[in-house]
């Protein structure tokens, strides 16, 4: 008799959250009598149980999007992209690279994080800022938001993400980054794609936000004002995005500061099962994502005013972000569910 590989291997990933949720609980017996962590590790066991639930669902349900379905979206999106015969557009996008790896990246948005998304029809169609929080050490928070707009959107809308360049001029990252659509985040970049009446994701607190130590996880970093002069330039809206859940894909202790200079990294960050498990701590946990899109704020205003009263601009889309993190926190039942 056959099996269906769908659902062994939903199976298997549901068994994964059980073991987890059986260490918890192994971890519980062995700290005897700590009540505090006790207590907290059978709360993250029973979310675990939960996850695995609610995991072994979705992979039983029909959760994959169809390839015709896909490229009816991908074609949706290629109006103004401008292809080579290559089937590369000014940027680096090519269409062609992106369809194969659209399953692993729904995987992670459906299953492993198990993407909650509100108010995504505040996004427009067209030139357009998305400003977002930056968490979570490696930048899939950036990922599942182009893939709630690719997947969930109607119509669909890409996105352009401003890239680190130090991310961009990474052997085979870069290429990758690149051919996903993602771009160096340098203002002639950025003025282009508005110009092409493209959606351009900025994430202004740059690195400083998604290096953050665990202590201060959604706690906003400063804003560059950089978008702000651009988005007035280009008369622009701006639609602030909170991501709430990244923050714990990834547990930081602090930088160390050796390496970070060693690999020519804005950070370096100390997991704390970095010693047991080496690289594989950095694989993100199954955090559950919930995504907040605001309604867009438009802005009037000279770009080349001072520093001062663009920053009070800032001020206003950075404050809309804290408040939806802020509701997103409060609405959470748990870090993984």
């Amino acid at each position: 008799m056959s099996t269906n590989p769908q659902t062994s291997f939903g199976e298997g990933v549901a068994r994964r959250f059980e073991r987890a949720a059986a260490e918890a609980q192994r971890q519980i017996a062995l700290l005897g009598g700590g009540a505090r962590e006790a207590a907290f590790l059978e709360r993250i066991a029973d979310e675990l149980r939960e996850a695995a639930a609610d995991v072994a669902g979705i992979l039983a349900s029909d959760w994959r999007t169809s390839a015709a379905e896909v490229d009816a979206r991908i074609d949706h999106l290629l109006g103004n992209k401008n292809l080579s015969r290559y089937g590369v557009d000014p940027f680096g996008f090519s269409p062609e690279y992106v369809k194969p790896i659209i399953p692993l990246v729904e995987f992670l948005y459906r299953v492993w994080f198990r993407c909650e998304v509100h108010g995504i029809e505040h996004v427009p169609e067209g030139r357009a800022f998305l400003i977002s929080n930056h968490t979570g050490q490696l930048p899939f928070d950036g990922a599942m938001i182009g893939t709630s707009l690719l997947l969930e959107r109607e119509p669909p809308v890409m996105i352009r993400a401003m890239v680190e360049k130090l991310a961009i001029a990474a052997p085979f990252f870069g290429t990758f980054a690149m051919r996903c659509g993602q771009v160096t985040g340098l203002p002639e970049n950025c003025r282009a794609l508005l110009e092409r009446d493209e959606s351009v994701l900025v994430f202004p607190e740059g690195s400083r936000g998604i290096a953050k130590p665990f202590r201060d996880r959604y706690q906003l970093t400063q804003f560059g004002l950089g978008f702000m002069r651009l988005a007035l330039e280009a008369g622009a809206p701006i639609v602030p995005i909170a991501v709430v859940g990244a923050e714990e894909q990834i547990i930081n202790m602090g930088n160390i500061e050796p390496l970070a200079r060693l690999f020519n990294l804005p950070s370096f960050p100390l997991a704390p099962l970095a010693l047991l498990l080496g690289p594989a701590a950095m694989l993100p946990m199954p955090v559950k994502y919930r995504i907040y899109f605001g309604e867009p704020m438009r802005f009037d205003g000279d770009p080349n005013d001072d520093d001062a009263v663009i920053a009070q601009k800032v001020a206003k889309v950075r404050a809309a972000i804290e408040k939806m993190i802020a509701h997103g926190l409060a609405e959470r039942r748990g870090y993984f569910v």
